[in-house]
C-alpha cells in the first residue's frame, strides 16, 4: 500500500488548498496541457500533408491508423511498467521519443517532400511512446492529487483538454499556412514541456518498493494481476464495459452530426461552428462535474448526465439550421463529460496505487480497442438508412445505456459513498480484515470494510 502523503493527513474538516496553488499540479497540469495543444496542432496537419502528398484520403486515415496501432500496442504493458520502475523515468523519456519523431518529420518535410513510409513509422514511433505516457498518467496524478480532490482535477485535465483542442484546430491550419513543417516542430517542442514538468515535480511519484517485498513477478503476472483487481470489483467490471460502448456510441454520433450539417446545407464554416460549439459544452461539463457531485451525488450526476446525452441525440435530427445544431450538441457534451468525470474519479479511488499503472492501461486499452466500431456502425448505417435514422438508432442504444443504469444498481453502489471516503479495494489474495489468521477467501463485496463512521456498501442501496 503507497504512504500517505502529507495532504491525506490532518483534521478532515480542513478544507484542502486550491489546486491551481499547488506547484507540483501546476508543473503537471500545463505541462499536459502544452503537449496536448501540440497534437491538437498535427492531428490537423497530418491529413493536410498527406493529402497535398498523395490526394488520398485512405492514406490520410493510414497515418491515424498507425498512431492508434501503436498506442493501444504498449498501453497493457506500459501499465505494467508504471507499477513496476519509475514512473517518473516514464513520464519523462517517452514524451522525448515522441517530441523526435515529430521533429523527424518537421526535418523531412522542410527538406522537401517525404515518403509516406517515413511519415507513417514516425507516427507509429509516436504512437508506441504515447501508450506509454498514458499507461502512467493516472498513477501520477494519483500521487500528486489529494483523494478528495480527484473529481476536480479529473474534470479540470478534461476541460484544459477541450481547450487546447479548440484553440488547436485554427492554431495548425495558420502555422501549416505558414510552412507545412512548422505544425510538426511546434508539436515536437510542445512534448518537450512534459518532461520538463516532471522533472520539476518534488513529490515521490513511485512505485514504493520496500526491502522486504521479495523477487519481482514477471511482467506477464503483473499485467495478469491487473485484470484480477478489475474482475474484483463489480463496479470495476461494470464501467469497464458499459464505458467501452457508451464511448463507442458517441464516437458514431460525433461522426453523424458533421454528416447531419453538410445533409442540411451546411459548408465547412458551419462545421467548424459546431465543433467549437461542442468542445465549448465540454468545457462547461468539465466544470459543472465536480460540483453536481458534490451537490447531487455521484449515481445520480451519472444518470442524469446519460439521460440528458440520450434526449440530445432526438433533438438534434428534429431541427434545421446548421447553428441549432450545434448547440444541440453542445448540450450533448455538457453531459457527456461528467459521466467521464464520475467514473475515473472513482476508479482512481478504488484501485491501490500498486496497480493503478496496469487497471487504468487496461481499462483504456479495452475502450479505445472497441470505439472505432462506433463511427464505422454509424456510417454503415448513414449510407443504408440515412443520416436521421443512424442517429435515432444511436439514441435508442444510448437509452439502453441509460437503463442499464437504473437496473445496475448492485454494481454501483460506491457511487452512493462520497469520493473521499471511498476505500481502496484489497489486492488480489489479500483476505478481507479480520480472517488473516484464517484461510484465504474472496471478499464478500468489492470494497473492504470502511472505518468507524464511514457509510458501508450495504448501507448504501440508494443515493
Amino acid at each position: 500500500m503507497a504512504q500517505a502523503r502529507p495532504e491525506e493527513t490532518g483534521p478532515a474538516s480542513v478544507s484542502p488548498p486550491s489546486l491551481w496553488r499547488d506547484r507540483d499540479y501546476m508543473y503537471w497540469w500545463s505541462g499536459n496541457g502544452l503537449s496536448t495543444l501540440g497534437t491538437s496542432v498535427s492531428t490537423l496537419a497530418f491529413p493536410l500533408l498527406v493529402l497535398h502528398l498523395t490526394g488520398s484520403a485512405a492514406q490520410a486515415g493510414v497515418i491515424t491508423v498507425l498512431h492508434m496501432v501503436g498506442k493501444l500496442a504498449t498501453l497493457a504493458v506500459g501499465g505494467a511498467l508504471a507499477d513496476r520502475v519509475s514512473r517518473r523515468a516514464i513520464l519523462c523519456l517517452a514524451p522525448l521519443v515522441q517530441a523526435v519523431s515529430m521533429g523527424v518529420v518537421a526535418l523531412l518535410v522542410y527538406r522537401g517532400a517525404p515518403s509516406i513510409t517515413s511519415i507513417g513509422a514516425m507516427a507509429l514511433v509516436s504512437g508506441l511512446a504515447a501508450g506509454l505516457r498514458v499507461a502512467v498518467s493516472m498513477p501520477v496524478l494519483r500521487r500528486i492529487v489529494p483523494k478528495e480532490q480527484i473529481a476536480t482535477a479529473t474534470a479540470q485535465g478534461m476541460g484544459r483538454d477541450m481547450v487546447a483542442q479548440l484553440v488547436g484546430a485554427p492554431l495548425g491550419g495558420l502555422l501549416y499556412a505558414m510552412g507545412r513543417w512548422i505544425p510538426f516542430l511546434f508539436d515536437a517542442v510542445s512534448f518537450l514541456f512534459v518532461t520538463l514538468g516532471s522533472l520539476l515535480i518534488r513529490r515521490p511519484l513511485g512505485p514504493d518498493r520496500h526491502p522486504g517485498d521479495g523477487p519481482r513477478s514477471s511482467l506477464a503476472k503483473d499485467v495478469g494481476d491487473g485484470l484480477r483487481m478489475i474482475r474484483r470489483s463489480d463496479y470495476l467490471v461494470f464501467t469497464l464495459i458499459w464505458g467501452a460502448v457508451l464511448n463507442a456510441v458517441a464516437e458514431g454520433f460525433i461522426l453523424l452530426f458533421v454528416v447531419l450539417i453538410q445533409h442540411r446545407g451546411g459548408g465547412p464554416t458551419a462545421v467548424g461552428l459546431a465543433t467549437s460549439l461542442a468542445v465549448t459544452g465540454g468545457v462547461i461539463g468539465a466544470v459543472l462535474g465536480p460540483l453536481l457531485m458534490g451537490k447531487l451525488g455521484a449515481r445520480r450526476v451519472l444518470i442524469i448526465s446519460a439521460w440528458v446525452f440520450m434526449a440530445s441525440f432526438a433533438v438534434v435530427v428534429s431541427v434545421s439550421q446548421p447553428w441549432q445544431i450545434g448547440l444541440v450538441v453542445m448540450v450533448a457534451m455538457i453531459s457527456m463529460v461528467p459521466m467521464n468525470v464520475v467514473t475515473e474519479s472513482y476508479e482512481v479511488r478504488l484501485v491501490p496505487d500498486q496497480y493503478q499503472g496496469r487497471v487504468a492501461a487496461t481499462s483504456r486499452f479495452f475502450v479505445q480497442g472497441v470505439q472505432w466500431i462506433g463511427p464505422l456502425g454509424a456510417g454503415i448505417l448513414a449510407d443504408a438508412a440515412g443520416v436521421e435514422r443512424a442517429i435515432l438508432v444511436l439514441a435508442a442504444a444510448m437509452a439502453l445505456l441509460a437503463v442499464t443504469l437504473h437496473a445496475a444498481r448492485r454494481y454501483l453502489r460506491v457511487l452512493d459513498i462520497p469520493l473521499a471516503d471511498v476505500e481502496e479495494l484489497l489486492p488480489p489474495g489479500v483476505p478481507p480484515p479480520g480472517e488473516e489468521s484464517g484461510p484465504t477467501a474472496p471478499p464478500e463485496n468489492d470494497i473492504p470494510t470502511p472505518p468507524t463512521g464511514t457509510k458501508t456498501l450495504g448501507e448504501a442501496q440508494q443515493r
